[in-house]
């Protein structure tokens, strides 16, 4: 793309009152800009103190004035940042002066859009500069310098060379078809295949670990009335977020409380009762309990272990296949039976007193463990669902590659599908992107980053 012309300026700390204000401006009129509200042109990559000043040269602030000239700065642009007085008051004023220069207000995220088009970072560096603004656990925020220094990046083109390595080692085939190679029963070919395989396994784990700590597990918590739903969201949380009553439908709307298993951010949501409403408020209730399973992560049925009737209802039978669904027989403190995990015909059981604590750690190992999730220093890469997307079809291209080469030995549709799987790995570092794909990615980016 050609080089962006207009100069871009936005308020880089957050809003309100505060000790420092800084704010940030790129782009090919900051040298002028400089000169116009400084004096001059600051030394650049060195803090100097300086006034800022309105066009009658009026000291609006004072304070520290920071130049990084093109191409060695953020953006690769010329940069200039200003740092004053954290009142709104002051900063307004000096950001209504860089405007008044010729600058325009940046939109949200342009800053790093900026670094990516002029090749200072790929795309999923730059996704990760947001993943670490918005860490919500260490274990994330570990995640998200990995992959801002360009780790998952770095892995992301190790891949992408070995299918190249793969893809010429074929094409031999196809160029010299008279030369005597039994390629299919080449060893190295194997090989080759299998170290492939075994790298999408590898940086697909790191970045599934990357995802779950970025996003969360959503889990719903239902069951029918006086179950125990709320009780068990309570002990989970640590905290009394939901009342508890022995009246059945105290809850009738979602509840959402985020915790944190051992690095792994869960995002916990108690539901109404499921029964027949008594009213219109508890209809509605349940309506949304219903909606938030099939969007769920996670289902935590709960059922009173005191009551013979055990039987799951037919929604449950209704949920994609990739929720993960799991049996909560609760107050097992009446039946003083022990707490323990059960499987069977395919459902996990986990025994436990809500009201007491006994076996919550068994469920929360379940938690864990059905999501996968490994420990806080599994080397995980800040990931998004879109990288794992284009994993996943990129491995499965790669898979159909080979599977044409065993059956058919059609060399041309085996480069094909290693081309196209080329391709949407390249679609994680923004090789290959659309520009409505780049307006959404930066559109979730704070202003002024």
């Amino acid at each position: 793309m050609p080089p962006v012309p207009d100069t871009i300026v936005a308020v880089a700390s957050p809003a309100g009152r505060g000790a420092v204000g800084v704010i940030r401006v790129s782009g090919t009129e900051v040298p002028r800009i400089a000169v116009a509200i400084l004096g001059a042109v600051p030394a650049p990559r060195a803090a100097c103190l300086r006034r800022f000043h309105d066009a009658d040269g009026i000291a609006l602030d004072e304070g520290l004035a920071l130049y990084f000239p093109a191409p060695a700065s953020f953006t690769g642009e010329h940069v200039l940042e200003m740092q004053g007085h954290g009142g709104a008051l002051v900063v307004d004023g000096v950001l209504k002066r860089v405007l008044a220069l010729g600058a325009r207000m940046a939109r949200p995220g342009e800053f790093s859009e900026r670094a990516f088009l002029n090749g200072k970072m790929d795309l999923a560096q730059a996704e990760a500069v947001a993943d670490l603004i918005d860490a919500g656990t260490a274990a994330a925020a570990r995640a998200a310098v990995r992959s801002m220094q360009g780790e998952f990046s770095a892995r992301v083109h190790g891949l992408n060379a070995q299918l190249t390595e793969l893809r010429a080692y074929v094409e031999a085939a196809i160029d010299f078809p008279d030369e005597e190679i039994d390629f299919l029963s080449d060893n190295s070919l194997r090989q080759r295949l299998a170290g492939v395989f075994t790298a999408f396994d590898s940086i697909t784990a790191a970045a599934r670990q990357g995802a779950l700590l970025r996003e969360g597990l959503n889990v719903v918590i239902a069951g029918k009335p006086n179950a125990g739903k709320s009780s068990l969201l309570n002990r989970l949380a640590g905290d009394d977020i939901a009342i508890v009553t022995p009246l059945p439908g105290t809850t009738r709307d979602l509840l959402r409380q985020q915790v944190h298993l051992d690095g792994l951010p869960v995002n916990l949501i108690d539901t109404a009762g499921l029964r027949t409403a008594a009213d219109v408020v508890e209809e509605e209730g349940i309506r949304r309990a219903r909606a938030e399973m099939q969007r769920a992560d996670a289902v935590l049925y709960v059922v009173d272990g005191t009551l013979a009737d055990r039987a799951l209802p037919a929604e449950l039978g209704a949920l994609p296949p990739n929720v993960l669904v799991a049996v909560v027989v609760n107050k097992i403190d009446l039946l003083g039976a022990a707490a323990r995990v059960e499987s069977n015909a395919g459902v996990t059981s986990i025994w436990l007193s809500a009201q007491t604590g006994d076996g919550i750690e068994l469920l929360r190992d379940h938690l864990k463990a059905s999501a996968g999730y490994r420990d806080v220093e599994s080397g995980a890469l800040s990931a998004r669902r879109r990288h794992l997307d284009a994993l996943s079809r990129a491995q499965d291209l790669v898979e159909r590659a080979a599977e044409t080469l065993r059956t058919t030995q059609a060399f041309e549709l085996f480069a094909e599908d290693l081309r196209l799987a080329q391709r949407a790995l390249g679609e994680i570092t923004g090789e290959f992107s659309s520009e409505d794909l780049l307006g959404e990615i930066f559109g979730s980016f704070c202003i002024g980053k």
